[in-house]
């Protein structure tokens, strides 16, 4: 797997500054000489050699796309995804296709890039490393097929035995409705309610995937600081919201000056931390960050970042989305799977996927596990770093022991619900 070296300031400097510390170190070059980070790249993170990371990258490589696709489609809007459960929907579907139909998800998947194995038994020990009830996470995935049809057992066999779950047929009554949403409330925790206001019409295949992350903070922010400050939604509107503060936070921070933005991350409870990429101006253009991501981008990041002192404050987090994402798998070369693909192991019958329905919600606010700063050496720097973001960002939950992509969101307004 490629990945792509990032040369990461400390501290927010001025432009001045920067150029004095470029040629002071050489001009930008890295202290370990010109062909260290080429020498890097070559060798083989150690990380990627456990088979669930190598499918955790890859299926995050597909979140990751499937959130730039969707952002593009909406690009004045916030965007809250958890590509997982969708991706993990979509994996189970690949059980019923044929080799061609097979090939065009696992390529979407990013399937291709690992190396012969059983990647639906490596998903089943995946799915069973993220339900940790620590992580905060609640995910729901499942295929609903057209009513009435003949499924093949072995498809049905095959697909609980790796997933953990069954599809489900419809019966093409109000049955249908109050089944699956109360199905994807049990499987959230009751958290995710009235999945669907109302069962789509025509429906073939529908892919659903929903998902629910409660964050605990691993030092918990206190509730006395928290208050209402301004969020500058542009240089000349900004909207007060409740925002956490803590003056004396220890964060892992960097800047990254090819994306003009700095970068913390704050641990939660569980192995799951929050990465925040926070343009240097109000009115930036998020799409360079966006284009960059990648599992192994974000995994080269975590490995940069330093511990700081510095102070912090964040918007207290309750959103929700409810997104239809047909369309958007349409835009990322799966247009094939709603034309007349290849599902002959699922039934006799030609079925076609139709429908991807997805909500999530996210709740981040002020609970964590312990009120003091955990034991991390932190670098007191001469110069104050404040990270506010009191401006449009972007983040991501990750779990840590296997880089998989949780959630992602693009914020441009923490009002919205």
């Amino acid at each position: 797997m490629q990945s792509r070296w990032v040369l990461l300031w400390l501290g927010l400097l001025a432009i001045s500054c920067r150029s004095q510390e470029d040629s002071a170190a050489g001009g930008g070059q890295d202290p370990a000489g010109p062909d260290a980070g080429a020498a890097a790249e070559e060798e083989e993170d150690p990380f990627y050699k456990v088979p669930v990371n190598q499918l955790a990258a890859a299926v995050s490589n597909f979140g990751y796309n499937l959130y730039r696709q969707q952002s593009s489609r909406t690009p004045d809007a916030n965007v809250l995804l958890s590509p997982f459960s969708v991706a993990t929907a979509l994996s189970g579907l690949s059980l019923g296709a044929g080799p061609r139909t097979e090939g065009l998800i696992s390529r979407a998947l990013y399937y291709d890039t690992l190396e012969p194995a059983e990647v639906h038994g490596t998903y089943k020990q995946l799915l069973a490393g993220l339900a940790a009830p620590a992580k905060g996470l609640k995910s729901a995935s499942r295929l609903v097929l057209e009513r009435r049809l003949r499924l093949k057992i072995g498809f049905v066999n095959e697909l609980d035995a790796s997933y953990g779950n069954r599809p489900r047929v419809l019966l093409g009554n109000r049955q249908d409705l109050q089944e699956m949403n109360s199905w994807v409330q049990k499987q959230t925790g009751g958290k995710v309610a009235r999945f669907l206001s109302e069962m789509p019409s025509g429906v073939s295949i529908l892919l659903l995937g929903a998902a629910y992350f409660k964050g605990q903070w691993a030092t918990k922010f206190n509730p006395r600081l928290t208050g209402q400050q301004d969020f500058h939604l542009d240089e000349g509107r900004a909207v007060r919201v409740p925002v956490m503060s803590d003056p004396q936070a220890i964060l892992r921070y960097g800047f990254d000056s090819e994306l003009d933005c700095k970068i913390a991350q704050l641990p939660l409870t569980g192995g799951v931390s929050a990465m925040f990429f926070l343009p240097q101006s109000v009115t930036q253009n998020m799409t360079l960050i966006e284009e960059s991501l990648t599992a192994e981008f974000v995994h080269d990041i975590d490995k940069q970042l330093k511990a700081v002192h510095a102070t912090l404050s964040v918007p207290r987090l309750r959103l929700a989305s409810d997104t239809a994402l047909a369309g958007t798998l349409r835009d990322m070369r799966l247009q094939a799977l709603f034309g007349t693909p290849d599902f002959s192991k699922i039934a006799a019958k030609p079925i076609k996927l139709t429908h991807v329905q997805h909500k999530v919600v996210l709740d981040l606010n002020e609970d964590g596990a312990g009120a003091s700063a955990p034991a991390i050496e932190a670098a007191r720097l001469n110069f104050p770093i404040e990270y506010r973001l009191d401006r449009p960002f972007l983040f991501v939950l990750r779990d840590n022991e296997t880089g998989a992509l949780l959630m992602i969101g693009k914020i441009l307004d923490p009002r919205s619900p």
